[in-house]
């Protein structure tokens, strides 16, 4: 597992591994990134599916519940038919933009 720290920011990603060894390392690393907003970048998957995504669902509203931010990153699944309670984005810029704006909602108690 590879982690990108850029301030309070860590992208998360990991090469060459299935959906379930990712999932599993994500969450035994989870205790050293949990203080952080998360992007995790899927694009080492060469397959996901809108059911795969869903299976970090717990994980990002444990995360969401600490006031920080959980966002997926891959251009693979069909956004419309995920929960708005997942974010998933199809770029890595897009995900910092997202972090950008719940921090200012957060800010301003929204």
């Amino acid at each position: 597992m590879i982690f990108d720290k850029v301030g309070n920011t860590t992208i998360v990603f990991q090469e060459g591994v299935a959906l379930s060894t990712f999932l599993e390392n994500l969450n035994k690393a989870y205790s050293e990134i949990k203080n952080d907003h998360l992007i995790i970048n899927l694009f080492s998957l060469e397959k996901i599916t809108n059911s795969d995504v869903l299976e970090f669902f717990e994980l990002s509203n444990t995360h969401k519940a600490t006031n920080k931010s959980f966002v997926l990153v891959t251009d693979k699944v069909s956004y419309n038919e995920l929960p708005d309670d997942i974010l998933v984005v199809p770029t890595i810029k897009e995900a910092h933009d997202i972090i950008e704006m719940e921090e200012m909602e957060r800010d301003l108690g929204l």
